[in-house]
């Protein structure tokens, strides 16, 4: 599919079948998933061993060197073209998230239509439906200021360009308390018996309310904390972070590489489930805010403590444990000398979210004070080198025999500890 991909665009020209330069809206996304298909194409021929200039060809490092900037050229296309398409997704998002929120309303409108039937139309369903309105209004609005950056997604949006968990939760609970506040505020302002209004003013009392107010700061709080934490652990070298072409709603229950993790899960999940109970109640309770049980509450507050210790537990510092010198078949085992290839083995060499081609060819490994970029050697459907255990890369000419270190820097920019090895003549 691919291939097939890569040369119909070759064929249909940059604006055949639809625009692939990324600067429109319209064509940027097909401009990327072109780009993403030829550099799929690229990589595959060269694997195969095909594709390669006689002038190279004998010599397996200078191939090796030819193929690795080859690509690194084609994934940097593919990177901007997958920025020019985040860019152009954030700006769609603003109108469909509008359309999100009312239609919301309109689903509003209709169960309260069809719970009315028999039960009569009441004065805390009007005093819902208006609130649900002002709430959709505010959200437009604010989706438009923040059209460019996602709309009303733009507060859930972290710094590295993903959804993030916690913002969403606390969101997701401040929306809800504020419509709650109101309707019973609505329903204050129609109440013409003093008793009814008596009523409805005690309904704001703290004891009613503890457990969901208690909830909403903790939720809040916690947004606020793991946002310090995080950047604290980045800057401190001991988290990982590379930014993402764009966010996805998966973003919220999975890590920056794409896995499920436990601590998101379980958080989003429970929160959900506690902003259910809490909705059925308000619809039961209309004139007092909703008083989630000091179970329920509870749950919410372990679940949200597991969230921040899996935050502090995730991540780590890349590690060099070993570097051998890289041995084919036939080689004698002999020292490192200049030129040899050189093993490095260790963990957390590639970051979260940087397994694409334009954030491994960032990779650099410092041999004494010279600085290697580490070549990308392609195989069918990915990458032999390097990956996060184990990169190869040569010793350059221009490092002196002796005791030198090895350090590698990410593509996140986090740099290992240093190894020494010894290097002959």
């Amino acid at each position: 599919m691919a291939v097939q991909e890569a040369r119909q665009s070759v064929e249909a020209g940059a604006h055949g079948g639809g625009c692939t330069c990324g600067d429109c809206p319209h064509g940027a996304r097909a401009g990327h998933r072109r780009a993403v298909a030829e550099f799929v194409l690229k990589r595959d021929e060269y694997a195969a061993g095909q594709g390669l200039p006689a002038a190279v060809a004998h010599s397996a490092s200078a191939s090796r060197q030819w193929v690795s900037e080859e690509l690194t050229q084609s994934a940097e296309l593919v990177a901007e073209r997958g920025r020019a398409d985040g860019e152009a997704w954030l700006v769609r998002m603003w109108s469909r998230t509008a359309y999100t929120v009312w239609a919301g309303v309109v689903a509003l409108l209709l169960v309260q239509a069809l719970t009315a039937i028999g039960a009569g139309w009441t004065s805390a369903r009007t005093a819902g439906l208006l609130a649900a309105l002002l709430t959709a209004g505010v959200l437009t609005a604010a989706s438009w200021f923040h059209r460019a950056r996602g709309g009303a997604l733009a507060p859930v949006i972290g710094e590295d360009n993903r959804l993030s968990t916690s913002r969403a939760v606390a969101v997701a609970w401040v929306l809800f308390v504020a419509y709650a506040v109101l309707v019973l505020v609505g329903r204050l302002a129609a109440a013409s018996d003093p008793a009814e209004r008596d009523t409805l003013i005690s309904g704001f009392d703290l004891a009613r309310g503890a457990g969901v107010v208690t909830v909403l700061a903790v939720v809040c709080g916690i947004a606020v904390l793991v946002r310090r934490v995080v950047g604290l652990r980045v800057l401190g070298q001991r988290l990982q972070k590379v930014r993402a072409d764009r966010p996805r709603a998966a973003d919220l229950l999975t890590d920056d590489a794409g896995r499920g993790t436990f601590a998101d899960i379980q958080y989003v999940v429970i929160s959900t489930v506690a902003l259910l109970f809490a909705a059925v109640r308000l619809a039961r309770r209309p004139d007092q805010l909703p008083d989630l049980p000091w179970g329920l509450a509870v749950v919410v507050l372990i679940s949200a403590a597991t969230y921040v210790a899996g935050k502090y537990a995730e991540g780590g510092r890349p590690v060099i444990l070993s570097v051998v010198r890289a041995r084919e078949a036939g080689d004698l085992d002999a020292p490192i000398r200049t030129g040899d290839d050189i093993e490095i083995r260790g963990a957390g060499f590639v970051p979260p979210g940087a397994q694409g081609a334009e954030r491994l060819s960032r990779m650099t490994v410092r041999v004494g004070t010279v600085h290697v970029h580490v070549p990308l050697v392609p195989v069918n459907g990915g990458f032999s080198n390097p990956t996060d255990a184990v990169l190869t890369v040569p010793v350059p000419a221009d490092v002196e025999p002796g005791r030198v270190e090895v350090q590698v820097v990410t593509a996140a920019g986090v740099e290992t500890n240093r190894y020494g090895i010894d290097v002959t003549d």
